[in-house]
């Protein structure tokens, strides 16, 4: 018999919360209370101070409390989180993405916010609240963690090697079919020798592109429907007519920023801060840079992080408030600022440091990154996990190299993806 893994979590969770639940937060001397707070990645040179003053002033707040700061590795810190809430060791307090969270919510690790503390809803942009509400075959619709910080940027793109492949720059492209127009030109002037974009989608591109991902229930996928298919089909003309190497079907996004510095992709979906890394790491491609707001034909996609709760905090009120307080408006801006993302409460991207007035390249990738915070939706359903994303690859891989039809590679990935989520 085949158990899934949130099935496992949700056995082994029902079994530690029966016991001691030793690992949430507790009392240590009569009007004193400890709370567990974990970040992945963040105790560092970087970041450490930040947190340390946060802490102290929750503390001083709120007085006979005492945050315990955990900070895990980056490798492997989702498997740590399963086998911590597996053993009911999860902290009161956690920092993790949509995915991670989605995994935990389905095995009833994680509180539901918006029965806590539902007027927290009207703290945080409508996009940001939206990915972090869950639902599933057996999991009640909720909303299981605040949100935090956002990530986002425009697409850049190479003058130079437009001009080269006979496509012009005086015309940039606003979406993806605007992209993929260009694929013929571009292949008979510079097949084989550059890429025009990315070789392979994600499904975030597919959100972007206006294909329904999951049903309205939230139980399946569905973007194998006429729509997604007509999408990886422009993927296969591109392939066909050479507007992409050979490389681009093994290409992640790092190897995508790798190909765009090296000087052979002609357009890039970056971040806010990408017009710094080019002039320092890739100065010819800088001299020629083009910039323009987030190719896509719906609304652009951000990226999202978390604060979540676990439900067998044994200070449950205590816990909601120290998650609110890490994600409120003031300490947002804060860590944004230090840590070069973008915030998920409502009005803080009005904050002058995210709309400059200067005109330099720099300023302008800021405020096209704030105007799609303001505009912007979390494209990447949470049930789509890294294995399901790396199957999507693949299968699309071989259909750009006509081993399967389009319908084929997606069907196959929406039955793997679905078996995943049951």
């Amino acid at each position: 018999m085949k158990v899934t893994i949130k099935k496992a979590i949700a056995l082994a969770s029902a079994i530690a919360m029966a016991g001691t639940l030793a690992a949430c937060g507790g009392s240590d001397t009569a009007g004193s209370t400890t709370l567990k707070f974990q970040t992945w990645n963040l105790k560092n040179e970087k970041f450490t101070s930040y947190f340390e003053d946060l802490i102290a002033k929750f503390e001083k707040e709120n007085q006979g409390v005492t945050i315990k700061w955990v900070d895990q590795p980056a490798d492997n810190y989702e498997d740590k989180l399963s086998t911590d809430a597996a053993a009911g060791e999860l902290p009161d307090v956690v920092d993790m993405g949509p995915e991670a969270a989605y995994t935990l919510a389905n095995g009833g690790i994680l509180m539901d916010i918006s029965k806590e503390a539902p007027d927290a809803k009207d703290d945080f942009l409508d996009a940001a609240w939206q990915a972090a509400t869950f639902k599933g075959p057996d999991l009640e619709e909720g909303t299981y963690g605040f949100p935090w910080y956002l990530n986002t940027g425009p697409t850049y793109y190479n003058k130079a090697l437009l001009e080269e492949c006979g496509i012009g720059t005086d015309k940039t492209p606003k979406t993806q079919d605007d992209v993929f127009s260009m694929a013929d030109t571009f292949g008979k002037n510079c097949g084989g020798k550059y890429a025009l974009t990315s070789g392979i989608p994600s499904i975030q591109d597919f959100g972007m592109y206006g294909v329904q991902l999951m049903n309205k229930d939230r139980t399946e996928f569905t973007f194998n429907n006429k729509k997604g298919v007509d999408f990886v089909q422009h993927y296969i003309d591109m392939y066909n007519d050479k507007a992409f190497t050979d490389d681009m079907l093994n290409s992640s996004s790092s190897g995508e920023s790798k190909s765009f510095n090296g000087g052979t992709q002609a357009f890039m979906n970056g971040s806010a801060f990408s017009v710094a890394d080019i002039r320092q790491n890739a100065p010819k491609v800088y001299e020629h840079l083009g910039i323009t707001n987030f190719v896509a034909n719906t609304n652009p996609n951000m990226f999202m992080e978390m604060i979540v709760v676990n439900a067998a905090t044994k200070n449950k009120d205590l816990a909601l408030k120290f998650a609110r307080y890490v994600t409120n408006s003031e300490n947002q801006l804060s860590f944004d600022k230090k840590a070069s993302v973008f915030p998920s409460s409502k009005g803080t991207i009005d904050d002058e440091f995210f709309n400059p007035k200067g005109d330099s390249m720099d300023d302008e990738a800021m405020r096209m990154s704030a105007e799609q915070v303001r505009n912007g939706r979390i494209w990447g359903p949470p049930q789509f996990t890294s294995a399901v994303t790396n199957y999507l690859r693949e299968q699309i891989a071989l259909a750009l190299q006509g081993k399967l039809t389009a319908k084929e590679a997606l069907d196959a990935t929406v039955k793997y993806a679905n078996e995943r989520i049951k």
